[in-house]
C-alpha cells in the first residue's frame, strides 16, 4: 500500500498570519490552540480526501527558492481574476508566464515569500483542450 498525502507544511515566522492569508486564498478555515502550529483545512477534524496545510512557526525566514510548489486552480473565476484576488490578499508577483493566447501560469509569492502558481481555472482549459496521452513510466 501506498502513503497518502496528509500535509503541505510551511515553515514560516508568524504562522497565523500565514495561515489566514492561505485560507483566504483557498476557501478554508484556520484552526489553532495554544500549540504554535497552526492548521488550515476546509473542515475540522478534516473528514474529506486529500490534505490539509500546517504552519509550524521557525526562527529563520525563507532564503532560498522553493524546491517544491504548490499550483492552484481557480473554481469558479478566471486565472487572471484571481491573481488580482491573491494580490489583493497580500502575494506578490514574480514572474508573468501568460502568453497572448490566454496559455500560461502567474508565479506568485504568498507574504513570507513561499513561491506558488495560478494556472487557468477548468473552464479556459476546457475551451482550449487537446487530447494528451500519458504514459506509466518504468523503472
Amino acid at each position: 500500500m501506498a502513503s497518502s498525502l496528509r500535509n503541505i507544511t510551511v515553515d514560516c515566522t508568524d504562522g497565523l498570519t500565514l495561515a489566514r492569508f492561505w485560507a483566504e486564498a483557498l476557501g478554508w478555515n484556520v484552526y489553532h490552540d495554544d500549540d504554535p502550529e497552526i492548521l488550515v483545512a476546509p473542515e475540522f477534524p478534516p473528514h474529506r480526501e486529500g490534505p490539509t496545510m500546517l504552519f509550524i512557526p521557525v526562527p529563520e525566514s525563507r532564503t532560498v527558492k522553493n524546491r517544491l510548489h504548490i499550483d492552484l486552480q481557480p473554481t469558479d473565476r478566471t486565472r487572471d481574476d484571481e491573481v488580482e484576488r491573491l494580490v489583493a490578499l497580500g502575494a506578490t508577483l514574480v514572474e508573468d508566464h501568460r502568453d497572448e493566447k490566454g496559455l500560461g501560469w502567474v508565479w506568485l509569492a504568498d507574504p513570507e515569500g513561499n513561491d506558488f502558481c495560478v494556472e487557468r481555472g477548468a473552464a479556459e482549459r476546457a475551451a482550449t483542450a487537446k487530447p494528451r496521452t500519458f504514459r506509466l513510466s518504468e523503472e
